[in-house]
């Protein structure tokens, strides 16, 4: 069934918790496993169905929020979903009560106790209206950045359609877009203060509420962070610190002399080349001819898995105005349906976005057979190693892409990788910054993100853009908005796809493998111990970063860039 085609009908909330309660009644009563073992299916498939009806509508929303049907069925999610919450917390409780817990543990697995009992501690009814708040006021961003309208060069555009511009081999042109772009957010900036600054105080306050000391904690909560804390991520800064940011300086220096200017400036930030960046040769629909097909000569599981998402069309990839920005994998679990959000604009992100999101809908498609909701995806910092590694892997296939650009486009996929793991941390100092002083100003957050940029992106240069210059980038993030603490699996998990980089130069066959192993474990296990299914190192130990990023300077330094 394609996805145009899947049935939407607003679910009954009310009558989905009495089904619930009724489950969790008899699961609580039941007198062995293996009757609790049978509810838990029952459960878990009116979970799917919920869960799938959501996601249709968050989907359908995000293609369009203008759509005024969709736009107030994803106001009913935000208010709804907090209640369905309680109703999931409840099972949790019973979950890690059952007498039966081990051998519940020995079907299902571990991974979803530690789930359950992470969860319990994120939610009690006192908090469901400060849920249901947080849920509206992420949505107020997300509909602000989609109404974006910029009259530039001629023509309306929205934030997306800027990017191309912010690349242009004109210098001028870079500068103007980059500062039309700079101008929209300026002239919302209270608002976006506004938002930022309600959200802060409301989940310091939900925090409390149920007894953490702030939101740091429970934003680790949330992501069921289960085998690591904030001070293993502190340590993994600092590695960035030291090892990779020196590394960056040495690139953006190779940079400068490459497009030959005198001193970089934030408008060639993101222009690589003197005779332009790559850019995929030929329109969307050859670029998916493309990758079908790289991805029937990648493996037959690609191959059958690529068809089906093209011959399904599960997959929205043209920006267009309304269209919420960024790019997502979703799943629609009722149809086995892996979703892929994009927003294509002519660069060579595209080819990135379609690789990316095809590695976290792989990865879905790979681990359907576990019938556990919880299992679908795992924690975010695994889940980003699955996307990462499928844009190396689809390296070989780089030249029915780009062409002749293939080497460009490679040498420049390899140096933003490295370069955005310092932006990363950065990000995720920022908001450990944030949410342990949430009574800080504002202007006391911009000055903090100012330092904290100089710390890991020293060679930043806003000279001349005032809203930049002023510690106002951040602003642009919907993760920091939307998805609090998540940026930093970014950078956790391209630590690993760099592993799977350097296992595949040496033994293709034997990183697919690892590759394969970890897609068809799925959720099913926490970060650390997928780290082993996948033979990978994690990047909280000492030498991890090391052991990588000498490979990768070697890789760049044997690249002649000025001749690209």
């Amino acid at each position: 069934m394609k996805f145009q085609d899947f049935a939407y009908e607003r679910p009954d909330i009310h009558n989905l918790e009495k089904s619930l309660d009724e489950l969790i009644h008899k699961f609580e009563a039941a007198e062995n496993s293996q009757d609790q073992h049978s509810l838990m299916k029952e459960i878990n498939k009116l979970r799917r169905e919920y869960e799938s009806t959501c996601g249709i509508a968050y989907i359908r929303y995000t293609i369009d929020t203008t759509d005024s049907f969709y736009k107030d069925e994803q106001d009913f999610n935000d208010e709804t979903s907090p209640i369905y919450q309680g109703m999931i917390t409840r099972y949790y409780k019973a979950l890690v009560g059952s007498k039966f817990r081990d051998e519940l543990e020995q079907r299902w697995g571990k991974q979803l106790f530690r789930i359950a009992e992470m969860a319990v501690r994120t939610f009690s009814p006192e908090v469901l209206e400060d849920l249901q708040r947080e849920n509206k006021l992420c949505s107020e961003f997300t509909k602000l950045l989609a109404s974006a309208k910029i009259r530039f060069e001629g023509e309306e555009r929205n934030l997306s359609q800027m990017i191309p511009f912010t690349q242009s081999t004109d210098r001028e042109i870079r500068k103007k877009a980059i500062d039309a772009r700079s101008a929209y957010f300026a002239e919302h900036e209270s608002e976006l203060d506004e938002i930022f600054d309600q959200l802060v105080k409301l989940r310091t306050e939900i925090a409390r509420k149920l007894g953490y000391r702030n939101f740091v904690e429970l934003g680790y909560a949330r992501l069921n962070r289960s085998d690591y804390k904030a001070a293993d991520v502190a340590n993994f800064r600092e590695q960035v610190k030291n090892l990779i940011v020196p590394v960056t300086l040495k690139l953006k220096e190779r940079q400068r002399k490459r497009i030959g200017i005198d001193s970089l400036r934030y408008y060639d930030d993101s222009f690589s080349f003197k005779s332009g960046n790559a850019k995929p040769k030929g329109d969307p629909n050859q670029i998916m001819e493309n990758g079908k097909v790289m991805y029937s000569e990648l493996s037959p599981e690609t191959s059958e898995f690529y068809s089906m998402m093209i011959d399904n069309e599960y997959m929205d990839l043209l920006s267009k105005k309304g269209k919420a920005g960024g790019g997502y994998c979703a799943i629609i679990s009722e149809h086995k349906a892996p979703f892929i959000f994009a927003n294509f604009n002519g660069t060579s992100s595209d080819i990135d976005v379609l690789t990316h999101e095809a590695g976290h809908a792989f990865q879905v498609h790979s681990s359907l057979d576990y019938q556990v909701p919880e299992y679908e995806f795992p924690t975010a910092e695994a889940g980003e190693i699955h996307s990462m590694s499928m844009e190396f892997f689809a390296w070989p296939w780089m030249d029915l892409f780009f062409q002749e650009d293939s080497d460009k486009y490679k040498f420049n996929h390899m140096s933003e990788s490295l370069l955005f793991i310092p932006n990363g941390v950065a990000y995720d100092e920022f908001q450990h910054y944030v949410y342990e002083n949430p009574e800080a100003s504002p202007a006391d957050r911009k000055q903090a993100w100012r330092a904290i940029e100089n710390k890991y992106v020293p060679y930043r240069n806003y000279e001349g853009n005032d809203f930049l210059e002023r510690g106002c980038l951040w602003l642009q993030n919907g993760h920091v908005f939307c998805l609090p603490f998540y940026y930093v699996d970014y950078t956790l998990a391209r630590i690993c796809s760099f592993q799977l980089w350097k296992k595949a130069n040496v033994d293709q066959t034997a990183a697919w493998s690892d590759y394969m192993a970890l897609c068809t474990t799925g959720g099913s296990k926490s970060f650390l111990e997928l780290l082993e299914v996948g033979n990978l190192l994690s990047p909280f130990a000492d030498g991890c970063v090391e052991g990588v990023i000498g490979d990768i300077e070697d890789w760049l330094d044997r690249i002649e860039d000025q001749h690209l």
